[in-house]
């Protein structure tokens, strides 16, 4: 093993596709193709980005294990309905493989450690690799204090701890890259340990290679309780593992996304945080859990959701941290070049303040379909979700921020859809749980005013189809959803007509739909295609009638995920590219929704 010079490798800028999701369900890194992993935070989702190349830079630092010289991926997967991540090279006349995850798990319990594992091996001739270990913390690039203490190397930032053991023993220097020779029988492995505020273990890498083995059996016995005989089956389970994989295990609370400004318009400002818990988006992965058997991830959901909200309720707030608390302020982080360019970088986020009524639409949808899957919910739960709907019942007929967060109210009609279905389901919950005839009253003559309203001021008989808010004649792929309410039935010509306006007039070719008419949300610059939009289209054509159509959609949107099955929130129309934050839980909440659709609906005649 020889030490390289102070020159970090030059790299350039991956795709967003090219990355791999590696999580112990409280944090998760992305690994690019050439085995560099560019964004980790520590020792949460939301915390300091330990590795942070992604959108800071090389000054950001980044932890590199891969080919030394010249090589090309040969194959990329992760083991079958495991987190276990494999990217194999050709190098010369040899084949290079690095094997990759982090652990969760020790016998059921949570690790008090994260432990991030990398294997190196070939079964061929030996091959030159390079590691890189330049960790810096935080948003000013901070240098560790490393300590060598036989046989890892230590960095501590205060109360954070790192260590970097290797088998065989290596001699790793943080920001040198060291050049080492794998050779066929003797992989290298390297394990990376990260404490906060508690004793940092020594990790042999033999024991922990174990317990990545461990892990991967476990996440295979997770994924096999999944029926067997849902369509496009591996696709479906792939996307409920990612959904895992970005919940955070300590509170059950689903993160919207593990990453912060990259960007929806390369080169622009559209860049956001999403490190945080939406309820929204996490309904809706609650949802797509309860309709695979998965009881467990939304009871835990749904009791962390009632112990965040105790101090706001019965407001629900837009968006909260990973414990529950408000969401900081944004503000911008100077310096840091950004994706490809894309500045200002952002941590924060000010929609936490908005009012955004779907959200609570979203949420009694979810407690709905817990108690449809024969639970029932306790009296603390029960208490919650009646003063969500006493809120819609008081507040429906007030603007709103709507599900895509613009900056400026308005009545959108896909809030008011969601406020009737936020009552609607309240008042099918109430079937089985008591509820004061007088409650019952108020719910359901609100309910029926929202319908009454809605389709007299947010439909447009020119065109046949729902608006996007009051008085406009901007279409909205958000109102994809009617078939789902059932507050018009699935054969309505108004549920129809909607469809087939969305479908046409937000059109981003073929499958792919923009959410609004671009251009039309106040903010300079443009956006992609939204993915989830099109999952919603599949799930839309599947309930009412159109199964063939649906198949067809959902095959040709399977052909847009990343290699490795992973989706950000919106693709370039032209090129395919994939931007915006990533990977992304409304995307893949989406996509096992519309998979279920299909399940379900009546085949064509």
């Amino acid at each position: 093993m020889t030490s390289g010079s102070d020159t970090r490798c030059p790299r350039p800028s991956a795709p967003i596709s090219d990355y791999g999701l590696l999580s112990d369900t409280r944090t998760a890194a992305l690994v690019a193709g050439d085995g560099g992993i560019d964004w980790f935070c520590v020792p949460r989702f939301d915390g300091e980005p330990l590795f942070g190349r992604l959108i800071g830079g090389p000054d950001a630092g980044t932890f590199r294990v891969g080919p030394a010289g010249p090589a090309t991926v040969v194959e990329r997967r992760y083991r079958q309905h495991t987190a276990t991540l494999e990217t194999t090279w050709a190098v010369g006349g040899s084949r290079l493989t690095l094997t990759e995850a982090m652990v969760a798990e020790v016998s059921g319990r949570l690790l008090p450690t994260t432990l991030i594992v990398r294997r190196l091996s070939t079964e061929e001739s030996a091959v030159d690799a390079v590691v890189e270990f330049d960790p810096r913390l935080g948003v000013r690039h901070r240098r560790p204090r490393v300590h060598h203490r036989h046989p890892a190397v230590m960095c501590q930032w205060g109360s954070l701890a790192v260590s970097l053991g290797c088998a065989p023993n290596l001699t790793i220097e943080p920001g040198r890259p060291a050049l080492i020779t794998v050779t066929p029988g003797r992989p290298v492995t390297l394990v990376l340990a990260v404490a906060y505020r508690e004793p940092l273990i020594h990790v042999e890498p033999a024991w922990a290679w174990e317990l990545l083995t461990e892990d991967e059996d476990r996440w295979r016995a997770w994924s096999a309780e999944i029926d067997g005989s849902l369509p496009f089956r591996d696709h479906v389970v792939r996307s409920l593992l990612t959904l895992r994989l970005l919940t955070y295990s300590p509170s059950r609370a689903p993160v919207a996304a593990p990453t912060t400004s990259l960007p929806e318009d390369p080169g622009g400002a559209r860049n956001w945080d999403y490190r945080y818990v939406w309820p929204r988006d996490a309904s809706i992965g609650v949802s797509a859990f309860l309709s695979v058997g998965k009881l467990d991830e939304a009871r835990g959901f749904l009791a962390w959701l009632l112990h965040a909200t105790r101090l706001q309720r019965p407001r629900l707030p837009a968006l909260l941290t990973l414990h529950g608390r408000d969401v900081p302020a944004e503000r911008e982080l100077p310096g840091w070049p950004g994706y490809l360019g894309s500045v200002p970088v952002r941590i924060g986020n000010d929609a936490a303040a908005q009012h955004q009524l779907d959200g609570y639409g979203w949420l009694i949808d979810a407690a709905w379909t817990f108690v449809q899957a024969g639970q029932r919910l306790y009296t603390e739960a029960w208490r919650a979700v009646r003063g969500f709907a006493d809120v819609v019942a008081r507040c429906w007929q007030e603007p709103d921020a709507g599900i895509w967060e613009v900056r400026q109210t308005a009545q959108h009609v896909h809030s008011k859809l969601m406020g009737w279905l936020a009552l609607d389901r309240a008042l099918r919950i109430a079937d089985t749980h008591p509820l004061p005839n007088r409650q019952r009253r108020l719910w359901r003559e609100a309910r029926d005013a929202i319908a009454a309203e809605v389709r007299a001021s947010g439909f447009n008989p020119a065109t046949g189809s729902y608006v996007r808010a009051y008085g406009s004649a901007d279409l909205d792929a958000a109102l994809l959803i009617l078939p789902l309410l059932e507050m018009d039935s699935a054969e309505s010509p108004r549920v129809h007509g909607t469809i087939d306006a969305v479908r046409d007039g937000l059109s981003a070719g073929g499958p792919l739909l923009y959410r609004y008419p671009p251009g039309r949300d106040g903010l300079p610059g443009t956006e992609g295609a939204f993915l989830p939009c099109s999952f919603w289209l599949v799930q839309a054509l599947a309930r009412t009638g159109r199964r063939v159509e649906a198949i067809e959609m959902f095959q040709t949107m399977l052909s847009h995920a990343s290699p490795l099955g992973l989706y950000a929130e919106e693709l370039d129309p032209a090129t395919g590219a994939q931007f915006g934050n990533y990977p992304q839980t409304l995307t893949h909440a989406a996509l096992v929704q519309a998979a279920l659709a299909i399940r379900d609906a009546p085949v064509d005649p």
